[in-house]
């Protein structure tokens, strides 16, 4: 074991103790204590589980996490404990992956466009992976970090016009830029593209690699020492798309191939974000406000509630989190019965705290009645949803868990032997705490809570 993560740094819970369980010991204790703050449950041998099937999908890559997904301590420290890189985009970032011991080789700072202080803190803090894609970032990197190991970021679309604000260097210009880095003698070790969750298609992907081995040549040839490859992420990271990630990590192998071949000499990495974490992270929210609007209500049918959350930010709307069946409860008691369709339903709206400039979350909710004190239930919500709940606000308080087989299994993966026969035979089992609880769909798969409780 690396020490990134204790014992002590998560909850260790039994076999066939799912993360629901968990939420609702929880929620009962809140209830008690009359506390309404809104807080994550994560299940951190899920994040393990998805680390060991994206090795096995996709030998060859080494994945760096992007810190802005999810800069949470319990991930983080995971995550080194497993050995993978982590891809930083600016000085906040870098401190805190820094801070908790993960060394500057682990580090790629990621970001197209730095401020020169952060690319000064990079350099004296011995970070030296970092990509440019255009000659004002060269020069900012070759007079503040001369030491840089540099990524020329491409795009795959040779038509600027198509995505005018879209990071990334057409071919066209990769010669010139590539010669200029000569010039200011910054050292160029290879290509890096984002084509983004939208992006991951046969064509798209494979137009993407093709023009990174130009690329490669080019600087070849202008005598760069030219031999790693950053693919970027947008890898699907629900349960739902298991078939959808088989499918583009076999594309992506085919790609890699084809154009950098096994024993060519081209390190590959990608940077996963949503794929790890969006699974493994359960947010419950209660209700602290309601109100009703008029009946003719753009959208009504005769009654539209408005409802507001604790500490749900608009941010949290991108993440589009998987929606399971409605669970509706009387604190403290949490007995949960379905309200689908047993309870009517109401066209409503949920909203964040006030005083925020789009605390709106979502319309044309099908919700039952809510009450003041009821909670909201969302899953999924691993991927760019652990900030603080308002600029200046508090960070939302995150109870880790992990399954004693999970904690098992991440000790062999670092080369400790089962101590037991027991152990030995239990390895190829689940690895998460809720791995086997699955419910059928009964709301839309829009920001909808998956259960309230």
């Amino acid at each position: 074991m690396n020490g990134y993560l204790k014992e002590s740094n998560f909850m260790m819970v039994e076999e066939g103790f799912t993360t629901r369980d968990l939420l609702e010991n929880l929620l009962v204790e809140l209830c008690q204590a009359s506390a309404q703050q809104a807080f994550f449950v994560a299940d951190l041998g899920d994040i393990l589980k998805k680390h060991l099937r994206f090795l096995k999908a996709l030998p060859r890559v080494k994945p760096y996490f992007p810190v802005k997904c999810n800069s949470s301590e319990g991930v983080i420290r995971l995550l080194a404990e497993l050995g993978t890189g982590f891809a930083c985009a600016n000085k906040a970032e870098l401190v805190r992956v820094q801070s908790l011991g993960v060394p500057a080789d682990k580090i790629f700072y990621s970001s197209p466009c730095k401020q020169v202080a952060h690319i000064r803190h990079a350099a004296s803090r011995g970070v030296q992976l970092m990509t440019f894609d255009n000659e004002v970032e060269l020069s900012k990197v070759a007079r503040s970090h001369p030491r840089a190991r540099m990524l020329l970021g491409i795009t795959a679309d040779s038509s600027p016009s198509a995505h005018p604000m879209a990071f990334g260097a057409t071919l066209k210009s990769c010669r010139h830029l590539l010669e200029t880095a000569k010039e200011q003698a910054v050292e160029v070790v290879g290509i890096s593209f984002h084509l983004g969750s939208h992006g991951l298609e046969p064509q798209a992907f494979t137009q993407a690699v093709a023009a990174a081995q130009l690329a490669f040549e080019m600087g070849t040839e202008l005598g760069h020492r030219m031999h790693l490859l950053d693919i970027g992420g947008g890898f699907p990271g629900t349960e739902d798309s298991r078939a959808r990630f088989e499918e583009v990590t076999a594309m992506i192998n085919s790609a890699l191939e084809l154009y950098f071949p096994e024993g060519c000499g081209a390190e590959i990495i990608a940077t996963p974000g949503r794929f790890y974490v969006t699974s493994a992270f359960t947010l419950a929210a209660s209700i602290t406000a309601r109100e009703e609007a008029p009946a003719e209500q753009p959208g009504s049918d005769g009654r539209w509630d408005a409802r507001r959350a604790s500490c749900i930010t608009s941010a949290m709307a991108s993440t589009a989190p998987s929606a399971a069946c409605c669970l509706t409860a009387s604190a403290p008691h949490l007995s949960c019965t379905r309200p689908c369709p047993e309870l009517p339903s109401h066209s409503s709206s949920l909203w964040g705290p006030p005083g925020h400039s789009e605390d709106r979350i979502a319309d044309g909710l099908e919700l039952p009645e809510l009450q003041i004190g009821d909670w909201l239930i969302f899953e999924g919500m691993g991927a760019y949803s652990t900030a603080s709940a308002l600029p200046g606000g508090p960070q939302l308080q995150i109870t880790y868990a992990m399954s004693r087989l999970a904690w098992k299994t991440l000790q062999l993966f670092q080369g400790k032997p089962p101590q037991t026969e027991d152990e030995r035979e239990s390895i190829c089992t689940p690895l998460s705490c809720g791995w086997e609880m699955a419910e059928t769909l009964c709301v839309p798969p829009v920001f909808t809570p998956a259960s309230i409780i």
